[in-house]
């Protein structure tokens, strides 16, 4: 009687996850990539959320102000995504030389300890 069995036949071998970023540099760019998608999602289901409520006012004054205001808040965040991102361009990728553009998105170029 065989108590015990040889271990891969039960468990399997371990294999090396594929597609996961293999540095920091890739793991930021790739941070910053969902981040920005996250935002136009947002930003523009608050645009819509802004003209339902101003179709569905009625004519109102309070409820179009509000309306208004939605519209307003959401294109002054675009503003503030787009002039964030193309500050930290110039900042980490002209200056500080700290950032390459490549197809698959941004990879970091971080100091690195070693070989």
């Amino acid at each position: 009687m065989m108590l015990v069995q040889d271990q891969t036949e039960i468990f399997g071998t371990i294999a090396a996850p594929t597609g996961a970023p293999t540095d920091l540099g890739g793991f930021i760019g790739g941070a910053i990539r969902i981040f920005l998608i996250i935002a136009a999602i947002a930003l523009l289901i608050y645009m819509l959320w802004g003209a339902f409520d101003w179709i569905t006012s009625g004519g109102e004054k309070e409820k179009i102000s509000k309306a208004q205001s939605k519209l307003t808040n959401a294109i002054i965040g675009m503003f503030i995504v787009v002039v964030a991102l193309a500050v930290f361009q110039v900042i980490g990728g002209n200056i500080l030389n700290i950032i390459e553009i490549t197809p698959e998105g941004w990879k970091f170029n971080l100091p690195k300890i070693g070989p």
